[in-house]
């Protein structure tokens, strides 16, 4: 796929690059001409050979774990010398009924605080000055529908995604005009992300959504991609990419 805008030259980093969202914004970033740097938890896997084009790799974080994130900073600084893009896409989440006060206990919450919003916080804070030097450093968060639906896989779940609005309008303001920050709120996407969700309910979700089906990994990486090769002007934004699910 060829970009009426380039990104040769800048260097991306996609934290969660082993999962559904991260694997195909890490794979259009690459099309469009940036090397990627692809994150996977410890254990798990990225493939950065799969990518087009060349300089692309693979590190192991974790954004619960700051200390990881320090050491990813300079393994990147020692392989690059710069970053320009920063994609959040990595996440956690447990279905829990919202009536199931009690099923969503401390231990639960401070989870899905820790990796959803907190994670990203330090994620964002420890590359800021990286992406700082050269003056047009762009943050991506992924926030989801159900931060302003309030229907989600869990209540602790939308409100995680709640903040990473609120975030993504604050940073924006804080960061300017060096970093630009913006967010994508997806819907339902075709991934493994939530557990226990199968063909069924997909197709209960696209049988309700005006465009008649549910967004594929590859809808929500335009839209990332988006922000880096079309959207110059825009930041402190959050951009839905639902097929009108939340209408």
């Amino acid at each position: 796929m060829a970009y009426p805008i380039s990104l040769e030259g800048k260097v991306a980093l996609v934290m969660g690059g082993a999962g559904g969202i991260g694997q195909a914004a890490g794979r259009m970033l690459a099309e469009a001409g940036a090397r990627v740097a692809l994150t996977h938890r410890p254990g798990k896997t990225a493939h950065p050979e799969a990518l087009p084009g060349s300089g692309h790799g693979a590190f192991a974080a974790d954004v619960a774990d700051t200390a990881s994130l320090l050491v990813l900073r300079d393994a990147l600084k020692a392989r690059y010398g710069r970053l320009d893009i920063l994609v959040n896409t990595a996440g956690f989440t447990k279905p829990v009924p919202h009536a199931d006060l009690d099923a969503l206990d401390d231990e639960l919450i401070d989870r899905m605080f820790q990796v959803n919003w907190r994670g990203q916080f330090a994620t964002i804070r420890t590359f800021a000055p990286m992406l700082k030097e050269h003056d047009d450093g762009l943050v991506v968060s992924i926030s989801s529908v159900s931060a302003f639906t309030g229907v989600g896989s869990s209540i602790a779940y939308c409100a995680a995604k709640a903040g990473i609005d609120v975030m993504t309008k604050a940073l924006a303001r804080a960061l300017a005009p060096k970093i630009r920050v913006l967010a994508v709120s997806p819907g339902v996407v075709d991934t493994g992300f939530v557990p226990g969700r199968g063909p069924d309910f997909n197709d209960k979700v696209a049988a309700s959504t005006p465009l008649k089906r549910i967004a594929t990994p590859d809808d929500i990486a335009a839209a990332i991609v988006a922000c880096a090769t079309h959207l110059g002007y825009s930041t402190g934004t959050t951009i839905v990419v639902d097929g009108g699910r939340a209408l």
